[in-house]
Formats: structure tokens, C-alpha cells, sequence
């Protein structure tokens, strides 16, 4: 078995570390699905503070550090005080979260969201007025000052998450893919994780989600669309003929019930797919790796579908083409592996690598090796074929 590169995961929520095993009762009057679990995180993202987020996503980032992961992407939307007041430094919150990956050994892109409503035709609720700007420009603006706060940093990216069709106005969509092409900036985005979203953009638009971002503009080798669990076989193939990448995120996805996206699909559309820990229910790139091809068999009811030799797909989904999806050039490091572990006892070389997908866990992480920092490497869109 070759060095395995670390592990590079394209979606992190790291302030929801903190609601780990609050969620998982029912709770009297509230919705038994996605809406009712967002209720709880607006209760937690509301209290937050520059310093309690620090805490929290030091917490989060020292887990994953220790899983094998040394890139994260952090999509990051609390900005504001509670009611929606910028604090005198107007990028304290995102300098917590980029100080708390760097303190954890981690690189980040802090992949900075735009929000503005709470759906079509309405203002952002009480919950979200932290989350929002006064004004596109305003989020553009900040989005400027940390490329100029971090860009010398090789171990810092950012980039702009316009958060769904739902928080983001159609009107703002072109000049959100305008501005990340003109700086060459990750553009990430949830995308068709819920029925409901789906439909409220059918309403407003007469556009399924993937067809409104194509015919704006925004689909492109640097977008990243998060989840697209609800996507159709017609919207996969714009995303493929984008060159654009897909972050599963399948421990958030399943604790969520959001459902499950048909793989098979997005691999035939030759979509790259990389990884996320979205939520942080669990942090083990190990599970989100398995997830993937795991999900995929119970939907179709078949055991390898896309994948022939799964193992070498996913890892490279959990860490090359994450560290790309983020705008690194490389994984940036390989990962050192206890292979006298009781778990890979039994295995021989030739089956190492599939026993470490389908039966790892974090405990067989050695160390992450690094090779001296040199000069910043930034990923490059593939050329066209």
C-alpha cells in the first residue's frame, strides 16, 4: 500500500460540535425532521460568541486533527451580533474559527457565507439576523478584507458560500459567480438537501435549484454544490458538463434524515466527489468515507454500483479532491498508520487499504506527516478535454 494522503474534508459547520448528543430525543412541539433540528442550532448559533466560538471549534478541529485530517472547510455564517449588528471588527468571528483550525494543526478554508432571507419574499428571522449583511456589497467587502488579512498564509483559503437558493436572493447569484471568478475563489453552496427548498425554488423561479445557478452563471471547476441529495439526473449532467464537485456528507445527511443521493448518477455525470463532517454528529472520515458507498447499497440494493474498487475512490473523495474543492493544490500530507492494530490484524497488504475504508475508524491514526512549508500552492481548475 502506497502513503495514503490525509484526509481533506470539504464541510465543516464546526460551531454544531457543541449540540453532540442534544438533538437526539424528540422534543414536544417540534417538527420530527431537518426544520425542527434547525430550530435547536439557531438556539445554540445565537448564543454564540468571538471567544465561545473559538472554544467550540477548537474542540472540533482538535477531533478531526486527530482523525487524520489536516484540511478543513469551514462554512462559516455566524458574523454578526444577535441582532444583527457587525462587532468593531467586522471579521472577529471568522478569525476565531481560521485561529482555531490553526491552533489545531489544521489547514482551513474559511469558505465565508452570504445570507439574506429567510425565504422568497421575506426578511431574515429573528434567529438569522446574525447571519446576514445589510447588503451584497457589504458581504463582498468582507469577503475582500479576509483575502487580503490571510493571503499570504499557505495555510489559509478563503472563498464565498452563497448559503442556498433559499437565504440567497436569484438576483444576487450572478454577481456572487462573478466575484469568485474574478478573485479564483472556492464557491460553495447547499444545494437540494431538502424537498422543501427544492419546491419554494420552483415557486419562485419555475427553476429546480441546479438549472437557476446554470443559467446565472454560477456552475464552474471551482463550484462546490454541498449535499445535492434531491438533485435530478438532468441537473446532475449540468453539474458534470461544469466540471464541478459534489461534498457528500453522509453521518450529517443520515442523522438529519435529509435521504440519500443517488451516487451512481453524479459518478456517471464524472462529477469529483469529496467528503464533509457538516454537522459534527461524529467525526471520523473513516464513517463519512463508507457512508458514501454504504448509502449507495441500500438505495440500489447492489454492492459496488459506480465503484468497482470503491476503496481508492473514496479515499481520494475524503482527501485529494477535497483539498482541491478547497483551493489546495495537494492533500498537503501523508497519514502514518498503526498497522499492527488489532483491527487490521488478519489483513494482508493487498486487502490494507480496503479494510481501512470499510472497517477503519480514527484509533489507526498515527500521525499526520507534513513536509516542510513552501511556497503557496493553489489548486488549478482541470483543463479542458
Amino acid at each position: 500500500m502506497h502513503e495514503l494522503p490525509a484526509f481533506a474534508l470539504a464541510h465543516s459547520h464546526a460551531f454544531q460540535r457543541g449540540m453532540r448528543g442534544r438533538t437526539q430525543r424528540a422534543t414536544p412541539g417540534q417538527s420530527d425532521d431537518f426544520w425542527g433540528w434547525r430550530e435547536a442550532m439557531y438556539g445554540l448559533a445565537g448564543s454564540l460568541t468571538p471567544e465561545s466560538i473559538y472554544r467550540i471549534s477548537l474542540v472540533a478541529y482538535r477531533e478531526l486533527a486527530a482523525a487524520g485530517v489536516l484540511t478543513v472547510g469551514e462554512f462559516h455564517y455566524v458574523h454578526h451580533q444577535p441582532d444583527g449588528t457587525p462587532y468593531g471588527d467586522r471579521l472577529v468571528m471568522s478569525d476565531a474559527v481560521i485561529r482555531a483550525a490553526k491552533d489545531a494543526g489544521l489547514r482551513i478554508a474559511l469558505l465565508r457565507v452570504i445570507y439574506a432571507r429567510a425565504g422568497a419574499g421575506q426578511g431574515p428571522a429573528p434567529a438569522q439576523r446574525r447571519f446576514c449583511d445589510g447588503s451584497l456589497e457589504q458581504g463582498l467587502a468582507d469577503i475582500a478584507s479576509l483575502c487580503a488579512r490571510h493571503g499570504n498564509d499557505p495555510d489559509v483559503r478563503i472563498g464565498i458560500a452563497p448559503h442556498s437558493v433559499r437565504a440567497v436572493p436569484p438576483a444576487w447569484l450572478g454577481e456572487i459567480g462573478r466575484f469568485a471568478a474574478e478573485h479564483s475563489l472556492p464557491l460553495h453552496m447547499h444545494v437540494a438537501e431538502q424537498r422543501a427548498e427544492i419546491e419554494a425554488c420552483l415557486a419562485e423561479t419555475r427553476r429546480r435549484p441546479v438549472e437557476l445557478l446554470a443559467d446565472n452563471g454560477v456552475l464552474s471547476p471551482r463550484f462546490v454544490a454541498v449535499h445535492a441529495t434531491h438533485v435530478t439526473p438532468s441537473e446532475a449532467r449540468l453539474l458534470g458538463t461544469a466540471e464541478t464537485f459534489v461534498c457528500l456528507c453522509p453521518t450529517t445527511e443520515r442523522d438529519l434524515g435529509d435521504g440519500l443521493p443517488d451516487v451512481a448518477t453524479l459518478v456517471a455525470e464524472r462529477i469529483r466527489l469529496c467528503l464533509g463532517v457538516d454537522s459534527h454528529v461524529m467525526s471520523d472520515p473513516f464513517e463519512e468515507m463508507r457512508g458514501v458507498a454504504l448509502g449507495e447499497r441500500l438505495r440500489t440494493r447492489q454492492r459496488f454500483g459506480p465503484w468497482p474498487a470503491p476503496a481508492e475512490a473514496l479515499w481520494a473523495s475524503a482527501s485529494t479532491q477535497g483539498a482541491l474543492a478547497l483551493g489546495f493544490a495537494d492533500a498537503g500530507g501523508v497519514l502514518e498508520i498503526e498497522h499492527g492494530a488489532p483491527a487490521l490484524a488478519l489483513v494482508d497488504e493487498a486487502h490494507r487499504l480496503d479494510a481501512l475504508v470499510f472497517s477503519g475508524s480514527p484509533s489507526l491514526v498515527s500521525r499526520i506527516r507534513r513536509p516542510p512549508t513552501g511556497p503557496i500552492k493553489r489548486a488549478a481548475p482541470p483543463e479542458k478535454t
